[in-house]
């Protein structure tokens, strides 16, 4: 079971070449890559997003990729106009504020001034360059996945425990409500005989209480929860389990909203409420699943 929220770093430090990937995920119904690099990687974005899906399959995804190239390579000088303008635009007002400054800004200035002046590769990014990106990318995916796994793993004891709370409140209910007809019998009883002066007809009585029981009758409710609790543990075996797990809560829901509605009694809605509650908890837990 994996978690989707998590954070793994890949290097790659041979050749000349120091390259980074870091990787970082967080909750999403879907997949959703976004990947933050130098220019020079543009043409390899969709190679690093089919190697993020042949791992993943939910979550938003951040890919930071870094590098440093010290290998001998023809480079050009790339000049950002808008930057310099900016520069140049911000020393004009303060030359207007602080007349009395002297104004030493010249060509040479702005271009030492932070991401004016950029050096590019000519060629682009090479065969090297591209496998180093695949290595680093390889050893991020399986950092993040061990980390995603640990989180898995905990978030899975957690939902277990509260499906063994689950169940126990079925046991109650299930325990609770063979005694809930038996209970309104003797009440409609009494309550016949003290107006009838113990002239209660038994029959009547009888199938007032049968028609009764029918209505809040949750057998089948009890049964659907039983079946469902055994396929939640059985798809917390898996390691994708989000989408399977979301689809089953609702079904939880469903048939805990029905054992409300039916219920009559204050223990059986006491419990049924304390199960949504375990229930609501289990599906919140469940949005941080792949």
């Amino acid at each position: 079971m994996f978690s989707m929220t998590g954070f793994g770093k890949g290097e790659y430090r041979e050749n000349g070449i120091d390259l980074t990937v870091e990787l970082k995920t967080v909750n999403n119904r879907f997949l959703d890559i976004s990947v933050k690099s130098p220019r020079i990687f543009a043409a390899f974005e969709e190679s690093v997003r089919a190697l993020v899906r042949e791992k993943l399959s939910r979550g938003h995804v951040d890919v930071f990729i870094s590098y440093n190239d010290r290998r001998e390579r023809e480079k050009s000088l790339y000049v950002d106009l808008a930057a310099a303008r900016s520069y140049a635009e911000a020393a004009r007002q303060i030359k207007q504020a602080f007349p009395d400054l002297a104004d030493d800004i010249t060509i040479s200035s702005v271009l030492r001034f932070p991401d004016v002046l950029r050096q590019e590769e000519v060629s682009g990014a090479d065969d090297v360059l591209e496998n180093a990106l695949r290595v680093a990318l390889t050893r991020a995916l399986s950092s993040l996945a061990e980390m995603r796994l640990q989180e898995g793993e905990r978030l899975k004891k957690d939902l277990l425990t509260r499906m063994d709370t689950i169940e126990a409140l079925r046991d109650k209910i299930a325990t609770r409500a063979p005694l809930v007809a038996e209970e309104y019998r003797k009440k409609l009883t009494e309550r016949i005989n003290e107006y009838l002066n113990g002239k209660a007809d038994e029959s009547r009585i009888l199938t007032e209480a049968a028609i009764f029981a029918d209505k809040c009758n949750i057998d089948e409710e009890l049964t659907r929860l039983s079946s469902h609790i055994a396929e939640f543990r059985n798809i917390c075996k898996s390691d994708t389990v989000g989408r399977k797990l979301d689809f089953l809560v609702q079904e939880f829901n469903r048939e805990c909203n029905t054992v409300c509605s039916k219920s009559n009694d204050v223990t059986l809605t006491s419990a049924a409420l304390e199960m949504k509650n375990e229930i609501e908890k289990v599906r919140e837990q469940i949005q941080n699943l792949e």
